[in-house]
């Protein structure tokens, strides 16, 4: 999805002002960000908090403490003041959940003879069960990529792909996975845009669809695992994967940011990111605070020390119970086998 954002504002003249640039900030964010009221967050209140805290004398290490922790208030994981010497940042999304992740025992589940391409780390598991890992939504992953990935589990009853401690990247790889286990043409949600200087100035909702994959589908039960670290393209990975009735989603509520983000600048040419345009579910509802799993479960202390990973084994289970004495059958899956040089043929109608 490619949206044109034009250039509403001039231009500043370059200025080191600390009160010129407050000011700009103030009103670049008041005019253009777009959860003020979902968040219900007085944003005149923060400008008269704050603005006393601006010194003519302060410097640039000053004035970038107080700016960050001022966009800190809108609780947005998508926020971002950019300088040469720091970037500031909002973490409490995840900081204050338990972290549902843990990286040693994950790596004795996966061992060392896993598959890997384009990020993906991929194997075979217990009863027939397939398992992906896929830990950065900015790792590239082609077509072909996804077709050999399929093809190795073209045996398997089921799929689990655990999407754990993922903290986003490209929408267009969170369609490119997703579009492999629609069956049809799917409404995934909405996107709304800014269209004025107020708080409440949006267009009316446009659908977001999901066209299916030309190559190989996968329509057998799936189960995606979260957490929450789980953020922006894979949240909406996430909010796209849960209408499809094979998928199941384990472990606990996603991170969130759902805010597509923009870019501007300060007139002391300190960079600004923030979320401008809400994407919303099939429901239009919002997601910016994350999407519930469900089958909500937590990683048990007991199993951690003795190196079990609770959602993991809670997915295996669950696959299990639910492909109970059913055969693969290559209908089910919706693709033909070939060769790995040969290209993967379209479902049949």
């Amino acid at each position: 999805m490619f949206f044109l954002f034009p250039s509403c504002h001039e231009r500043d003249e370059y200025t080191a002002d600390p009160h010129a640039n407050f000011e700009a900030l103030w009103k670049l964010i008041d005019e253009n960000y777009c959860f003020f009221d979902y968040k219900n967050i007085d944003w005149d209140a923060v400008r008269d908090r704050y603005r006393p805290q601006i010194a003519d004398t302060m410097n640039r290490y000053e004035l970038f403490n107080v700016l960050g922790k001022m966009l800190a208030e809108l609780q947005d994981g998508h926020t971002n003041l950019i300088s040469t010497f720091n970037t500031s940042r909002f973490w409490n999304w995840h900081e204050n959940y338990p972290d549902n992740f843990n990286t040693v025992v994950h790596n004795r589940y996966l061992g060392t003879e896993y598959q890997l391409v384009g990020g993906m780390k991929y194997l075979i598991m217990r009863d027939s069960i397939g398992y992906v890992y896929y830990g950065n939504f900015s790792t590239p992953v082609g077509e072909a990529n996804l077709d050999e990935v399929f093809l190795h589990f073209r045996d398997c009853k089921a799929l689990v792909i655990d999407v754990r401690n993922n903290g986003g990247g490209s929408l267009a790889y969170s369609e490119r996975i997703a579009s492999r286990f629609a069956e049809k043409k799917s409404l995934v949600g909405y996107i709304v845009h800014k269209t004025g200087p107020g708080h409440n100035d949006f267009s009316e909702p446009y659908p977001i669809e999901l066209e299916p994959t030309k190559r190989i589908k996968w329509l057998r039960p799936v189960a995606i695992l979260t957490n929450r670290s789980c953020y922006s393209a894979t949240n909406d990975f996430v909010n796209k994967m849960k209408i499809f009735p094979q998928v199941t989603l384990i472990g606990d509520k996603t991170g969130g940011g759902c805010g597509l983000p923009f870019h501007s600048e300060l007139p002391n040419g300190w960079g600004v990111r923030f979320s401008s345009s809400p994407i919303l579910d099939a429901n239009r509802e919002n997601t910016e605070y994350g999407v519930d799993p469900d089958i909500r479960v937590d990683i048990r202390e007991s199993d951690q020390l003795n190196n079990i990973d609770t959602i993991i084994e809670e997915a295996l289970d669950y696959l299990r119970e639910k492909t109970s004495g059913s055969t693969p059958t290559v209908e089910s899956a919706r693709y033909k086998i070939v060769s790995a040089h040969e290209q993967p043929l379209s479902p049949k109608k």
